[in-house]
């Protein structure tokens, strides 16, 4: 074990098992030294994620709905109250009806686009400024995004747009922030088996593509995903803000798929 976050304390909201890109960051944050809270929604994956956070050696696990204002307002009080402070926070929360997940994104409708908005792009902003408090020395906020965000994906649909304003919100807290030492980062991973992922309609097609045209001929790995975040969060990230990150085999820089593939 490493100490790069040797001393810090973050929590990790967004773990649904042990195949989340969260999980991957947390394991990656904790072999580096960090002290880990984690979040949860629900009964049901308080379950999974109890033993996960154990394994870890955290006893910090708080259920929270972020659509809720008194949820989030317990959450952050425990936090306060229990450490005092935060040093980093992974935001690795999104939703959509995945009945829209598929089709086309003209029909996508308003309860869910607003929902999807609210769930996905709202709550990093809301966790932003309960946070700032907790971070009087400075310290990292962290989401996840997809190159959905900016380039057609199939039946990505409104996830698209919600990554987009995400990304944008990035940028804006980052400059909010800036002056109090918080910096705030993206990773966009390419496609991943995570639970998800699975609720986009041809998730599976779409994870065999990027990996047979992608530059490097892989999808990203957990543990990649977690060291990107490592970096971010710790001293060797310290003038880096406002950045979207890929971590995605470099796939992004492709114009068409390769020329074996067409």
């Amino acid at each position: 074990m490493a100490d790069l976050m040797s001393g810090k304390r973050g929590l990790i909201m967004g773990v649904a098992n042990e195949r989340s890109i969260a999980w991957g960051i947390a394991s990656a944050m904790a072999s580096e030294g960090a002290e880990l809270a984690f979040s949860y929604q629900g009964e049901a994956f308080g379950k999974r994620v109890k033993p996960l956070a154990e394994s870890l050696g955290s006893d910090l696990l708080v259920d929270v709905d972020v659509s809720d204002e008194d949820s989030m307002e317990k959450c952050f009080n425990l936090i306060g109250d229990r450490w005092g402070g935060l040093d980093f926070i992974v935001h690795a929360i999104a939703y959509s009806d995945k009945n829209e997940l598929t089709g086309r994104f003209i029909d996508t409708s308003k309860e869910n686009f607003i929902n999807s908005l609210s769930i996905s792009c709202f709550s990093f902003i809301d966790i932003a400024r309960r946070a700032v408090p907790l971070m009087p020395n400075g310290g990292t906020l962290l989401t996840l995004t997809y190159q959905g965000s900016n380039r057609v994906t199939p039946f990505y649909n409104v996830m698209g747009a919600a990554k987009a304003a995400l990304e944008s919100s990035v940028r804006y807290l980052a400059n909010d922030l800036g002056p109090n030492n918080i910096r705030v980062n993206a990773i966009s991973p390419g496609p991943m088996k995570t639970l998800a992922g699975a609720a986009i309609g041809g998730a599976r097609k779409t994870f065999r593509h990027t990996e047979s045209n992608a530059p490097l001929r892989s999808n990203a790995t957990l543990n990649a995903v977690g060291g990107t975040a490592v970096y971010l969060a710790s001293e060797m990230g310290l003038y880096t803000t406002g950045e979207i990150i890929r971590v995605d085999g470099g796939y992004h820089v492709l114009g068409m798929p390769l020329s074996e593939n067409i």
